[in-house]
């Protein structure tokens, strides 16, 4: 039985495909893993307390306090404008129309 030199080569790219992702899966062994795909790790010389660091971001509460009070008042907004649908049966976007 004779194969075609196309039937040979496509074996010959099969084997070497199967035998780059096998090696490629038994170099990493897991050994820095702490559960099945939890395997991040800190570079050399990052702190394991970031407060008071140089990597420390030092937000400004008030700042952050900020996004908190938009997003009150955007409940607020939304919650008149359901009202007043639930009332009329239209969407008003603009609440100082209400």
């Amino acid at each position: 039985m004779k194969m075609s030199i196309a039937t040979r080569l496509g074996g010959a790219a099969a084997a070497a495909l199967l035998a780059t992702v096998s090696l490629g899966v038994q170099a990493y062994d897991g050994t820095n893993c702490r559960a099945p795909g939890n395997c991040w790790e800190p570079k050399p010389g990052f702190p394991a307390k970031i407060a008071g660091s140089k990597w420390d971001p030092k937000h400004d509460p008030a700042e952050l306090g900020k996004q908190s009070e938009s997003i009150t008042g955007m409940e607020s907004r939304n919650a008149k404008r359901a009202e007043n649908f639930k009332k009329t049966g239209k969407w008003v976007y603009d609440v100082s129309k209400l």
